[in-house]
């Protein structure tokens, strides 16, 4: 038989065990709840076979084992943050056996509290913004004055406003990007800026200007969505979309990179 680990989903406080009972874990496997020093590991067992370090490089590269592993992943953090003030983990975070499991409770004890003081009484909001840089181009060219002199001199000289009308636009819209997160940054703790997708991963049209995690006080979550939906408003040449409350994935840890706007 294979060696088994112990896969934990999610790091709480006061989580009851009746809040994962019945829910299947990653491969259907049964959860339980580990205690070491005040603090609660949400784990289940799994094969090394699977899981272990080589097994994992090549499991990682199947899109289907991948997405099922993800899926129930995140059912269990969801049981969790339902009930408890919790910490997700990262995906396949497996150590070997419950002894190891413990043995990081202790270890990262004052890392995982100062987590679940800071997100305490808090949930995580997701915004994504997107422009349609030829839309906004379009808008902002001016009319053609009539054609004098050669061909070419003409065709330079609208090539010449073209290209200063497209930087324009990049400028105005990451302007835009930004004074949209200082407002929201108003409502909410504390953010995290991620990287933009790749349109041919994320499915959506137009120029990803803003994708950012907001961690928002539970009751001013009703507030920032409304602060969402009024900018949406103020802006028709940027779209947002708003996702969550999520499980607060994006600070589970103190911010370890520089965080970047979009490059123009």
């Amino acid at each position: 038989m294979s060696e088994t680990g112990s896969y934990v989903y999610a790091v709480c406080r006061d989580l009851p065990p009746e809040a994962v009972e019945g829910v299947g874990g990653v491969g259907g496997a049964s959860v339980h709840l580990v205690e070491e020093h005040g603090l609660t590991a949400v784990v289940s067992a799994v094969s090394l076979g699977d899981f272990g370090e080589e097994a994992l490089k090549r499991n990682l590269e199947d899109l289907g084992w991948l997405e099922s592993t993800a899926r129930a992943h995140h059912a269990v953090v969801d049981a969790a943050a339902g009930r408890a003030v919790t910490v997700p983990l990262g995906l396949a975070t497996v150590y070997r056996g419950e002894d190891r499991a413990r043995q990081a409770l202790r270890d990262r004890h004052e890392e995982f509290s100062q987590a679940l003081n800071r997100i305490a009484g808090r949930t995580e909001w997701g915004v994504k913004a997107y422009a349609d840089l030829a839309a906004v181009t379009a808008a902002e060219e001016p009319e053609e004055e009539p054609s004098s002199g050669r061909p070419g001199t003409s065709y330079l000289r609208r090539r010449g406003v073209q290209r200063r009308t497209e930087e324009e636009s990049r400028r105005e819209v990451l302007m835009a990007a930004e004074s949209i997160d200082d407002e929201l940054l108003e409502i909410a703790a504390t953010r995290r800026l991620h990287r933009p997708q790749d349109p041919q991963l994320s499915g959506e049209r137009g120029w990803m200007i803003l994708n950012a995690a907001y961690l928002v006080d539970d009751e001013r979550a009703e507030e920032f969505r409304a602060a969402v939906s009024r900018l949406a408003g103020e802006r028709p040449a940027i779209r947002l979309q708003l996702t969550g409350p999520w499980a607060p994935y994006s600070f589970a840890t103190e911010a370890t990179e520089e965080e970047a706007w979009t490059e123009v």
